[in-house]
């Protein structure tokens, strides 16, 4: 009788040591997929940032070609 306690007790504790296992296999996913949506959160910004930082050069690009003052470089070197 003492060795059905033992392995009914042996099992219980197999039984809590898998449900243990299990919950953190599956926070560990909760946490994965967490990231993962993070990452591609932090992708779609930096697309949106690659894409306004082009619009803002290209503008910045556009005021310097129509603004005098840097246009005289090219005038002195001509006079050269």
């Amino acid at each position: 009788m003492n060795c059905e306690i033992d392995g009914e007790m042996e099992n219980q504790v197999e039984q809590e040591d898998k449900r243990r296992l299990i919950n953190q296999v599956l926070e560990l996913q909760h946490t994965l997929e967490d990231l993962s949506a993070r990452v591609d959160a932090v992708k779609e910004e930096n697309l949106k940032l690659k894409s306004e930082n082009q619009v803002l050069g290209q503008y910045i690009e556009n005021l310097m070609s129509a603004s005098s003052v840097f246009q005289t470089t090219d005038t002195k070197s001509k006079r050269k």
